[in-house]
């Protein structure tokens, strides 16, 4: 016996929107060259996408694939040639692309209104608008903006602030007393203000915890991913600055700061009191040691280890870190080492053998 498939949701969302290709282009302020008239009712890759499809082009290198493609309309940052799409000119394809993708997928959000099976302390106040689903706990003296959606089992613990259109995810935990600004999207499993790790050893040789009093502060529009954590100070507060984006299995430490439009990969981590300023980028399985600095604009390498300060604008790799351009040159020899030290052996063993035929040896 065959099940059939329901539609997924794109599809669900694709069929309820459609754009003239010209109203596509007044949308996204591009200039487009080909027929205004043809209908648009999705997005799509140039492999996949069929003749109702929008896609993109993110660098001209790849601008032979659009040839055979079956699209309406590429997104690039000039015009097409040898191929039947129309053009859509960008300076910017990549982001007018994700501007597109919006207007034909929007997630699904729990029904407005309160679930009967939340939970909201009276001492509490949510705003207006709200969208809270199944079995969601909001403990006392919490006060959340206008618009919020909780999915189901996000748990708010009391006496944070949170502002407006804040989205939280199956899951979520926010503990106590955090501050959360506008536009903050939290995805499953993210907890805000779990306890930092922090023991003292004591003369019994026992691990004496070290209570964690102080907050985490999230600022406006940042968005952080599935399963990520980011933990409150000892004392004072760790913050994570506007518009910062943070991906899944993140780890942050107790009293760091992450600065504005930081993007920190997968898997990084970082020990406590390490200040990322501003544009900071740190790649995948990266990680600091704690108490120091990444200043404006620095680039932290895949599985790069930092253990110092790392200045401005610099991209460094390699654990302990240093350098990228220094780091690629090690790492080219770090594969010759074998061989190098073969002909260093077959170098010494020449040399005792001639001061074994040298006069007086």
């Amino acid at each position: 016996m065959h099940q059939s498939l329901a539609p997924c949701p794109t599809c669900l969302n694709e069929s309820m929107t459609s754009f003239t290709l010209g109203e596509l282009a007044g949308r996204l302020g591009c200039e487009l060259i080909g027929d205004p008239s043809i209908p648009i009712t999705g997005v799509s890759t140039l492999e996949k996408a069929g003749p109702a499809q929008i896609s993109f082009l993110a660098n001209m290198k790849y601008a032979p694939k659009a040839k055979s493609t079956r699209a309406a309309a590429v997104l690039a940052t000039e015009p097409l040639r040898n191929t039947q799409a129309a053009t859509l000119v960008s300076v910017n394809p990549y982001h007018d692309f994700a501007r597109t993708l919006e207007f034909f997928y929007q997630p699904p959000r729990p029904t407005k209104g309160v679930h009967p099976t939340a939970v909201i302390h009276p001492t509490s106040t949510v705003g207006s608008n709200p969208s809270i689903g199944a079995y969601v706990v909001i403990g006392p003296q919490t006060k959340i903006g206008d618009n919020a959606v909780l999915h189901p089992h996000a748990v708010i613990y009391e006496g944070c602030v949170i502002g407006d259109a804040f989205t939280a995810h199956s899951h979520v935990s926010v503990r106590e007393y955090c501050r959360i600004g506008n536009r903050v999207t939290l995805h499953n499993g993210v907890v805000i203000g779990g306890d930092g790790f922090g023991f003292a050893k004591a003369n019994t040789g026992e691990q004496f915890k070290i209570p964690q009093s102080g907050i985490t502060v999230i600022e406006d529009d940042v968005e952080i991913q599935t399963l990520t954590s980011v933990d409150r100070a000892t004392l004072g507060e760790t913050r994570v600055r506007r518009g910062a984006k943070i991906d899944s299995l993140v780890q942050i430490g107790h009293a760091c700061t992450v600065g504005a439009h930081n993007i920190i990969c997968a898997q990084a981590g970082l020990a406590g009191s390490t200040v990322l300023e501003d544009d900071v980028t740190m790649a995948g399985q990266s990680g600091s040691a704690g108490h120091l600095t990444i200043h404006q604009g620095a680039t932290v390498y895949a599985q790069a280890g930092v253990g110092h300060d790392v200045r401005a604008r610099t991209t460094v790799g390699g654990s302990p870190a240093f350098e990228m351009h220094e780091w690629i040159r090690a790492a080219t020899g770090f594969k010759k080492l074998p061989a190098m030290l073969s002909q260093l052996r077959e170098v010494e063993r020449r040399l005792a053998a001639l001061e074994g035929k040298m006069p007086g040896s």
